[in-house]
């Protein structure tokens, strides 16, 4: 669950940013790769964990989904908070810096 919830939000977010390529301004291209990072690793755990498990990986108990389905969201929500982080920091369209100087003068 934690793979299909990362790889949605990927392709999701791959396919905003292709739109919007020419106009880079809201750093969509971190945020595609923080989602494309998780996957990746999603899938390198799902691979670990059907050579561990076998045939019994793909009936998982309800219990076990909705907790990987709570760490997928987890997951989702931490490259989120880590791109508005960026965002924040580079200030791409000038809104904090215009708000800092105009409360100074």
């Amino acid at each position: 669950m934690t793979l299909l919830v990362s790889l949605f939000a990927a392709l999701i977010t791959t396919a905003i940013w292709y739109k919007k390529q020419p106009d880079n301004e809201m750093r969509l291209g971190v945020l595609c790769w923080l989602f494309w990072g998780a996957s990746l690793m999603w899938l390198v755990d799902a691979i670990f964990e059907y050579a561990e498990l076998g045939a019994e990986y793909f009936a998982p108990a309800l219990k076990d989904m909705a907790n990987d389905l709570f760490l997928g969201l987890s997951v989702v929500a931490l490259a989120m908070i880590i791109w508005l982080v960026v965002l924040l920091i580079t200030d791409p369209k000038g809104v904090i810096k215009g708000n800092l100087l105009k409360k100074k003068q």
